[in-house]
């Protein structure tokens, strides 16, 4: 052999010897590599104390790390670069070795019972997008070093039990896009370096314990679509710049202590905005006009609030669904303060229509039987509207509530009310309706809530009346009506909070089976020329004071104040401070009518 040829055959086998050991040396890495996913994954599983799916019982040294339930592997390097264990009711405590994950881009826990704190070595996970834990069981504080997951897009920590301040340090995520915090125990203010957050579209922080301002920096963040930072303790005014935000959808404000005013181009600055709702604050001023070009608006939240002056124009709204302006000071008192009701004809899928407690006046215009065929509530309730309740409201053939209390109505309830057969609460009282009971009232079988105390109403009670087998209040006190009471009212064996028949010119014996009505609370039958044993009965005088008319006369606001207090979302009850103003307003009004 030549020494040329030697040489090269040597450098060959150098060459062939240096590949292997680096494919040694890769391959020892790997392993290394694969090892340390392995036993974080295994540490991960030691601290679940419950797994009733069995979701994690194939994690086990027969198989292959890789292919556990719930893992997912790059095809590369065989890391773990998704872990999905949602929805698996797995309960513990969240180990912090999945810190040692660092390939991890997703994880998802959410929709479990885990318990304990969100460990801070999640922070060393610089290749994390998307964490989600929401709706477990987690406390203690947000971590501060989660900043160090740099490539972090998607942060859900919501419906947990979250305590202390918002982080600081989130401000450096400049790639995150959505960040809910909400439904926790969060104190402290929102952070002013949340305005770095340059990506940011969502931002969800609302059911927390939250106070101070909405900070101006947010509205830095050119990209943000949805505020919804309702239901905490903030304070101050909306900052102004955020209404020249062309890219907000959502503004949601609601249940905070925020005052100031609607801008009047709001709806000219604001062109994409679907969803607005800013009650149960402090905002006073005027609706504005420009309102009606936000064409997407489909929820439209004003309640409770100290705005006043007429309602304006809503013709272009057609998708409103929800538009919520009780407890105001809405209207003039004047003969147009309803006119634009007909604008709200365009609204074909409009559900609720609430416009109770305010100073609107004049007449119901017959255009109300032209709202939405989907509407489910209509509230008028305590307002000064007078005339005639227009028989085409009984169109409205999907409604659920419908309240006209405490107005100035006179004229007869429309013999059609019988059409509305989904009706199920509805409040009539304290006005100034003649005639009849309708007959019809008997196709309402779903009927649970009904008054028409304080009225003129005359003639007898129907005995169809008996066919509203859901009732559980029926309150006819305060009228003229004349006539036996029917038996049949005596086999609604649902009626469990209010038989009032008071206070009216009723004839006849009281029959026995007034004794069915075991479930009863409330039973007033005083006021009338009855006869008979049932009449003096400790079922009929078990509250005395309801017998009292100016205290009825106060009973629709109260029982809508009720009504609003016991919604199931929080976002739809009042605040306290709402609550007292109200019901101090009733009780002036009932001091003023009995001195």
């Amino acid at each position: 052999m030549t020494k040329m040829s030697f040489t090269a055959l040597s450098s060959a086998i150098n060459i062939l010897l240096q590949s292997g050991t680096l494919a040694t040396v890769k391959a020892g890495s790997r392993m290394q590599g694969n090892e340390t996913d392995k036993f974080a994954l295994l540490a991960f599983k030691a601290q679940v104390v419950e797994d009733p799916f069995q979701a994690m019982s194939s994690w086990n040294a027969s198989t292959h790390f890789c292919n556990w339930l719930g893992v997912t592997c790059g095809y590369r390097h065989q890391r773990v670069t998704i872990l999905d264990l949602q929805s698996m009711k797995l309960a513990g405590a969240i180990s912090p070795h999945l810190g040692n994950l660092s390939f991890l881009r997703v994880l998802y826990l959410q929709n479990n019972s885990f318990t304990g704190e969100i460990p801070p070595e999640l922070g060393r996970l610089r290749r994390l997008q998307v964490l989600w834990l929401h709706n477990n069981s987690i406390g203690g504080s947000i971590p501060a070093n989660l900043s160090g997951s740099s490539n972090l897009t998607i942060i859900n920590l919501s419906k947990n039990n979250l305590v202390g301040n918002i982080p600081l340090e989130l401000g450096v995520l400049t790639r995150l896009k959505k960040i809910s915090i909400n439904t926790n125990n969060l104190i402290g203010y929102l952070p002013s370096a949340l305005g770095n957050l340059s990506s940011l579209q969502y931002l969800f922080a609302y059911g927390n314990n939250l106070v101070g301002s909405i900070p101006e920096a947010l509205c830095q963040i050119k990209s943000l679509n949805v505020l919804s930072v309702w239901e905490n303790s903030l304070s101050g005014t909306i900052p102004p710049p955020l209404f020249n935000h062309s890219s907000i959808i959502v503004i949601d404000v609601g249940s905070n202590h925020i005052e100031g005013t609607l801008p009047s181009q709001l709806g000219h600055t604001l062109p994409s905005l679907e969803y607005l709702s800013i009650r149960n604050n402090n905002f006073i001023g005027q609706i504005p006009a420009s309102i009606s070009n936000a064409t997407n608006l489909f929820v439209f939240q004003i309640a409770r609030n100290w705005l006043s002056g007429k309602v304006p124009t809503l013709e272009k709204l057609k998708n409103l669904t929800r538009f919520l302006a009780a407890f105001n000071q809405l209207g003039t008192g004047g003969a147009n303060d309803l006119v634009f009701l007909r604008s709200l004809t365009n609204a074909t899928n409009l559900e609720l229509l609430e416009l109770n407690s305010n100073n609107f006046g004049g007449v119901l215009p017959e255009s109300v039987g032209n709202l939405s065929t989907s509407l489910l509530e209509l509230s008028l309730s305590a307002n000064h509207i007078h005339g005639e309740v227009p028989a085409g409201i009984c169109n409205l053939v999907k409604l659920q509530e419908l309240y006209l209390a405490d107005n100035n109505f006179a004229g007869h309830i429309p013999p059609q009310i019988g059409r509305l057969q989904n009706l199920q609460r509805s409040a009539f009282l304290g006005n100034n309706f003649a005639g009849a009971i309708p007959l019809s009232l008997g196709n309402l079988t779903l009927l649970s809530m009904f008054s028409l105390a304080e009225n003129q109403l005359h003639g007898s009670i129907p005995a169809r009346i008996g066919k509203c087998q859901a009732l559980v209040y029926l309150d006819l006190s305060h009228n003229n009506l004349i006539g036996t009471i029917p038996r049949e009212v005596f086999d609604l064996s649902s009626l469990s909070d209010c038989l009032d028949l008071s206070q009216n010119q009723l004839t006849g014996t009281v029959p026995m089976e007034v004794g069915k009505l075991k479930n009863l609370e409330y039973l007033n039958l005083n006021g009338n020329m009855l006869t008979g044993e049932g009449k003096t009965s400790k079922t009929i005088t078990q509250k005395d004071n309801c017998s009292n008319s100016k205290i009825l006369e106060t009973l629709a606001p109260v029982f809508q104040i009720a009504i609003a207090c016991s919604q199931e979302l929080p976002r739809d009850r009042p605040d306290v401070a709402h609550v007292v103003t109200e019901l101090q307003r009733i009780k002036d009004a009932y001091l003023r009518t009995s001195s």
